[in-house]
């Protein structure tokens, strides 16, 4: 099993969630955070005072899938994120050594 973890913009969340929900994904955690990359952050005037604001808002989507899910899974995010601009985000795999349900004590892909 993998782990997809996946940082896009906070307004392509629904994109996302769409795209992957076609590909029968069940089952995904999403998390408000701030972060920058080559996009630097930006200036912004509040009341008359220019300020840097350094870390930008994003989400972070996480996923785990069967091995035979990943490049689909990957691909759909990545087409629907993309608007083309900096900041888009960026996706990370990762390799899932153990998953268990809690509630049935199921584990493996059976859990996810």
């Amino acid at each position: 099993m993998k782990k997809i973890e996946a940082i896009i913009k906070p307004f392509k969340l629904d994109d996302v969630r769409e795209s992957l929900s076609e590909l029968n994904i069940t089952g995904m955690t999403a998390i408000e955070v701030k972060g920058f990359g080559r996009q630097k952050g930006h200036t912004e005037l509040y009341r008359g005072a220019e300020y840097v604001i350094d870390f930008l808002p994003k989400v972070k989507i996480e996923i785990v899938v069967k091995e035979e899910q990943l490049d689909a899974c990957v691909e759909a995010i990545s087409n629907s994120a993309r608007t083309g601009k900096i900041g888009d985000g960026k996706i990370f795999v990762s390799n899932v050594e153990r998953v268990m349900r809690i509630r049935t004590g199921e584990e493996g892909p059976d859990a996810v």
